[in-house]
């Protein structure tokens, strides 16, 4: 079995920006006068904006709209998150402290932008823990395709099989199974009812539930 690499999805699973998020969604559809689904956040939740917009937004297929909105609604997150509407979840710090002493290797796999990242490193000193990341702009395919996760763990030299990924919506959950990873749900924004038909390998409430020992030896037992 090959090296073992934790990948850590970043919205819901590193930090709880839910209500920075909705709020930017909400203030874009008012600034450009656009409908708002009202379960337009729980159906996006974990997915690119470039499938968001034009799917189930239904706001414009056009591609290069679909940059625009894109762009403005990330700006809008960033204001808003810096009024304090981001934190850290529970745990968080104490396995990647724990993960780094061990010597495993952290990387990031993430449907956000590299500027809201570089943000909760800002804000956070998180930057500090992690040997790269990959995120919406690296890639072609949204989950629940692999493809973010594979080219994280490849960051590090990891080996799926041996890897853990740490995921907290539908879409992130069927991504990590589909790449061959040991998949861990966090029940941090869908219950641990929601999340059982998703068949990941173990659920856990946040972080904090999890033994930095199943990363060392490379299995759960």
């Amino acid at each position: 079995m090959g090296r073992t690499v934790a990948v850590f999805d970043w919205d819901g699973v590193v930090v709880d920006s839910a209500v920075a998020h909705e709020r930017s969604w909400e203030q874009l559809a008012v600034e450009e006068k656009l409908p708002l689904p009202a379960d337009h956040f729980v159906r996006g939740f974990g997915k690119r904006n470039e499938l968001i917009i034009p799917d189930i937004l239904q706001w414009t297929r056009d591609p290069q709209e679909v940059r625009r909105l894109s762009y403005r609604k990330e700006e809008l997150y960033r204001v808003i998150a810096r009024q304090g509407h981001i934190r850290v979840l529970p745990g968080v710090f104490e396995l990647l402290r724990a993960l780094q002493a061990a010597g495993i290797p952290c990387v990031i796999g993430t449907s956000t932008q590299k500027e809201n990242l570089a943000l909760a490193f800002e804000l956070f000193g998180l930057g500090v823990f992690f040997q790269g990341a990959v995120s919406s702009e690296d890639v072609t395919r949204g989950k629940p395709d692999p493809e973010v996760f594979l080219k994280a763990c490849a960051l590090a030299g990891g080996d799926p099989a041996a890897s853990f990924v740490f995921e907290d919506s539908f879409s992130g959950i069927r991504a990590g199974l589909a790449g061959g990873f040991i998949t861990i749900a966090l029940a941090t924004t869908n219950t641990r009812e929601a999340l059982l038909p998703q068949k990941a390998h173990r659920i856990v409430k946040d972080l904090s539930e999890v033994d930095p020992g199943w990363l060392i030896r490379g299995r759960l037992d």
